[in-house]
């Protein structure tokens, strides 16, 4: 029986789906209908299909004929990495795994462009390389990091690829539905998006084109998604997308009223610890997002101790949640690995509530006062 007094702070991880959603999905999944089918059940569901389409276009102002749908995120990246013909690849060094693993088996001389201090990417590094590049190359620069909340100057970045003729891609799976995104208002050519992000299913994602192009297509085999992707739709899936797609985009505004709740939690922290450390705590950030230091205290024993008191946090990534060993962003960012070992991220979301705040800070203090107080007052 899940526990009731449970408070859920890792929301970059998974969002909790939504109720609107389950509803969703549960009432298409009751139905038959392949969405290739040219009978009215197959009719039905490619009517679902592109309802969906239309819904994940209009949260980041697409054109709905150029949504592809994936299996998730991470083939979305994967997709906009190896279907568009570049023979170079630079990318930002605080990427998510789903950019990094498959840059580096696609160009393994891919350009990893550094951080600076703060976390932002280097544009300088990022115009020096697209000047030495040679032949048809991609950027890629996330919107917002997954570990520290940090926005991106996206848009920045996307003006100096063009004018060297390069693709620009957006890994925005983090940060669509929790900050107003814009294609054309970010000049990407390419924008990565997840429905488990924004409370929709999970194993759905969609690449998301500026303007129609040639997709050398990584799933071959149906022809599905005009031939950009093969596999029968999931068309519960796509149809939960859409529903979550809709309902953060009307939502946009309470979403970032989050960053009251966050900025609370971390003035309350440094009150406790005096060298608390608040990545990114100067830049823009998601309005949800905290990632900091408990001096003198491992990640995963504050993991472990926030989860034996019912309450979910992450150390770095959910998708490396099994690896105990320094973020890689931090890393580019300059932190040392011990000081690296003792940060964890809260990521709040729409049911989180100020009460969850105050018992968050109550088990911090007490897991700090018992582990790691010493430390910081060495």
């Amino acid at each position: 029986m899940a526990n009731q007094d449970a408070v859920y702070l890792d929301y970059n991880a998974t969002a909790p789906i939504r109720p609107e959603v389950i509803a969703l999905v549960g009432e298409v999944m009751a139905t038959v209908g392949n969405a290739s089918s040219v009978h009215g059940s197959g009719r039905a569901a490619r009517a679902r299909v592109e309802e969906a389409r239309r819904q994940v276009a209009a949260l980041i102002g697409a054109e709905a004929v150029n949504v592809i749908f994936t299996g998730g995120g991470t083939e979305a990246d994967n997709l906009a990495l190896c279907g568009f013909g570049a023979e170079h690849l630079i990318v930002s060094s605080v990427e998510h795994g789903a950019i990094l693993a498959p840059s580096l088996l696609a160009d393994p001389a891919a350009v990893m462009l550094p951080a600076s201090r703060e976390g932002l990417v280097d544009l300088a590094a990022l115009e020096a390389a697209l000047a030495a590049a040679e032949g048809p190359t991609l950027v890629s620069v996330m919107l917002a990091n997954n570990e520290t909340g940090i926005i991106q100057p996206v848009a920045e970045a996307a003006d100096i690829a063009h004018r060297h003729g390069a693709l620009m891609h957006c890994d925005a799976i983090q940060g669509a539905g929790k900050i107003a995104v814009d294609i054309a208002d970010l000049g990407v050519d390419l924008i990565s998006l997840s429905a488990h992000k924004i409370g929709g299913p999970q194993g759905v994602g969609a690449l998301v084109m500026r303007q129609d192009r040639a997709v050398l297509a990584q799933i071959v085999g149906g022809g599905q998604e005009q031939g950009r992707r093969s596999g029968t739709e999931n068309v519960a899936g796509v149809a939960g997308f859409g529903e979550a797609a809709r309902l953060a985009a009307a939502e946009l505004t309470e979403f970032g009223q989050l960053a009251e709740m966050r900025d609370d939690l971390e003035r309350r922290l440094a009150r406790i610890a005096g060298k608390v450390r608040v990545f990114g705590a100067a830049l823009a950030r998601l309005p949800n997002t905290s990632c900091f230091t408990m001096p003198g205290v491992r990640a995963d024993t504050q993991v472990m101790s926030f989860d034996l008191e019912g309450i979910a946090v992450s150390a770095g990534s959910a998708c490396s949640s099994g690896k105990v060993a320094p973020s890689h962003v931090l890393a580019a960012m300059g932190v040392d690995d011990d000081e690296a070992m003792t940060a964890i991220r809260v990521s709040l979301g729409r049911d989180n509530t100020a009460g969850d705040i105050d018992r968050f800070v109550s088990v911090w203090t007490d897991i700090y006062r018992r582990c790691g107080s010493q430390a910081d007052a060495a």
